[in-house]
């Protein structure tokens, strides 16, 4: 059976690496399909890499192979491995903790450690500086063409010692919600938390209340103010902020037509933190 192949990088599409890439899919076997999740992800961003898999591949069918290459550690002792998810999806990648999200939200069954010196692009033992094309590429398109079996990639290898990295997770008391910046909208500058919408709904919440947020990186708050929370972005003026549900069912947070992250420069990752609950009533007394 032949499967979908989706690849994922940080090499942009300023040079031939991408397409040599899709040339050694096809090489392999070209029945295959070979589509692009992103190639934009940031220069050695493992973070944004590990999320935009989480985002992306539970909508794909089941059997589809990903392959994710953002790999600061080429051609060092870092591991490359494959990887089978509880939703039956294949991953190939380095084991530098880009599998860090999927593993936590939607978990993996079995893993495998590819040879790289038997599993990978006939003739280029001597280059260790392109795995992207020389052992994930061919492994990828070898696996989604049905030229071998998940199990013959290599030998299985304990699930919990793949690398990941810290997480910070989302929380609620009574009254509030906390969780972290996760990552942006790239295009349109929102930031999207991990902080679900049933935390919301649990703490009393509702469309069109008012919502006081705040915003801390390393613990120091950086942005607080009081945001209503919109079905859509047609509910605020162009130039208002606004909080919203994301295509994830998580909270999110945007400027109508600008970047939130740009206008209070918000970044992501474990240090970024957010808090949200119903702003406080403010009553004024008549003199």
């Amino acid at each position: 059976m032949v499967n979908n192949l989706v690849l994922q990088t940080d090499f942009g599409q300023g040079d031939g690496a991408v397409s040599t890439m899709y040339g050694v899919a096809y090489s392999v076997n070209d029945k295959i399909v070979v589509s692009d999740l992103t190639h934009e992800i940031p220069p050695y961003d493992i973070w944004v890499a590990s999320y935009r898999l989480y985002q992306t591949v539970k909508y794909w069918p089941e059997n589809t192979v990903f392959v994710s290459v953002v790999d600061p550690g080429v051609g060092s002792d870092r591991r490359s491995i494959a990887v089978k998810t509880k939703s039956n999806h294949y991953i190939i990648t380095p084991d530098n903790g880009t599998l860090t999200h999927i593993m936590h939200y939607d978990g993996i069954t079995e893993v495998r450690a590819i040879d790289e010196v038997k599993s990978r692009l006939p003739y280029s033992e001597e280059s260790h500086t392109f795995h992207g094309r020389d052992i994930y590429a061919y492994n990828g398109a070898r696996l989604a063409g049905g030229e071998v079996a998940f199990e013959d990639l290599g030998r299985i290898i304990p699930i919990e010692s793949i690398e990941r990295l810290k997480l910070v997770d989302a929380r609620k008391d009574g009254k509030s919600a906390f969780g972290s910046i996760d990552v942006l909208d790239v295009r349109f500058g929102s930031i999207w938390t991990n902080i679900p919408n049933e935390y919301i709904k649990d703490i009393g919440i509702k469309h069109g209340d008012n919502l006081e947020v705040k915003i801390f990186h390393k613990d120091k708050k950086v942005y607080q103010n009081i945001i209503l929370f919109a079905k859509s972005f047609a509910d605020v003026k162009v130039g208002e902020p606004l909080v919203y549900i994301n295509s994830l069912v998580n909270i999110g947070v945007a400027v109508n037509q600008d970047s939130f992250s740009n206008l209070y420069h918000i970044g992501t990752g474990e240090d970024w933190t957010i808090e949200i609950r119903k702003a406080p009533r403010v009553i004024y007394e008549e003199d």
